[in-house]
């Protein structure tokens, strides 16, 4: 393809929507050939995002559930109304930690910043920040280049991996990207043919993991219906089951770490990965569960009708004690029986 000279003034009048790195070769005035450290035929890499929209369509959802149930706190009075808005609130987050957790990346992270080649065929290197992000259900490689801007391009790269389909065909896919060596160097540890053995150990762990998380989540569901019947000592227990359930998920993404550790060494420098947020956050969850239930079970035995007057079954009683019931009278007559109705008698003509 031959460039004339109408088409360079239209180029450079007009600039390219998407920035491609061909057109910023052209404006510069600088030859392009396959050795400039640029790739223009790749497509340009997806946006770094550190969140993701299917946790925040998880929040939204708990997030209008608890307004809705905060409306009715208005129609509740005195010290009782506290009680109910920590109880929706703290059961809410219970909640939504258990479903979040299912979709995170950080339940196993290693970061390290090094000088490592950034792509194949080029002898350019980049110093940059390397983070490996593992979940229930994937890995999540990022690459930030230090400074960002590098070889005239934007080094901030956020690839996810899942272990839903094969790890070997979203390598394949990411070859075709000419995706930057550090990311290709970590994704081919997870791959079946690597001595590692990654995929083994992460991917059955995460399943049984994320599988004792939904158990968790439907005993969750469970103690709220609880809750609201007069059985408030099962529904103590089916929180404690609930904990328990947290902590053998956390059991099984332990089993990781028993393993001989694969060493990552990209450069000069290596990494291996640690617990990270979500792990602490599961364990603080599993915590309060087994707080709550084993007070739910002593103060049933301790003052059960009390407890059934705080959660509202089974006991009708004034709802503060410095507000007075209000006065009642009884009718004696229907009480006692002694309303005599009269009697009419039917009289014939003779």
């Amino acid at each position: 393809m031959v460039l004339q000279q109408s088409d360079l003034t239209l180029l450079f009048l007009h600039p390219c929507p998407v920035n491609c790195s061909f057109c910023g070769i052209l404006r510069s005035g600088t030859k392009m050939t396959f050795y400039d450290d640029i790739y223009p035929f790749y497509p340009l890499q997806r946006t770094s995002f550190s969140f993701s929209g299917r946790l925040l369509t998880i929040i939204l959802v708990f997030l209008v559930l608890a307004v809705s149930l905060l409306l009715i706190l208005p129609g509740i009075r005195g010290r009782t109304r506290l009680f109910w808005l920590f109880r929706i609130i703290t059961s809410l987050f219970i909640g939504v930690v258990l479903v979040v957790l299912n979709y995170t990346n950080s339940w196993a992270e290693a970061r390290m910043t090094t000088n490592a080649t950034y792509k194949s065929f080029s002898n350019a290197v980049i110093n940059a920040e390397v983070g490996l992000h593992v979940g229930l259900y994937g890995i999540n490689v990022t690459l930030r280049g230090n400074p960002i801007v590098q070889f005239n391009e934007t080094i901030d790269y956020n690839e996810m991996f899942s272990w839903h389909s094969t790890i070997e065909e979203e390598y394949e896919k990411a070859l075709e990207k000419g995706l930057p060596n550090p990311i290709l160097y970590i994704v081919e540890k997870f791959t079946l043919s690597s001595p590692c053995g990654l995929i083994y150990q992460y991917r059955h762990s995460g399943r049984f993991a994320s599988a004792t998380l939904w158990t968790a989540f439907c005993c969750w569901m469970l103690t709220n219906i609880l809750f609201s019947m007069p059985v408030i000592l099962y529904a103590g227990y089916m929180m404690m089951t609930t904990a328990a359930f947290i902590f053998f998920s956390m059991v099984s993404f332990s089993t990781i770490m028993n393993v001989p550790h694969c060493v990552f060494s990209i450069g000069t420098d290596s990494f291996v990965t640690e617990y990270s947020q979500s792990f602490w956050l599961a364990l603080a969850t599993g915590v309060l569960c087994t707080i709550i239930g084993i007070l739910v079970v002593t103060f049933n035995f301790l003052m059960p009708e009390k407890m059934k007057a705080a959660f509202s079954v089974g006991v009708d009683s004034c709802e503060d004690e410095e507000d007075s019931c209000g006065e009642g009278y009884l009718n004696s007559v229907f009480m006692d029986g002694s309303m005599i109705l009269p009697l009419t008698t039917k009289t014939t003509a003779d």
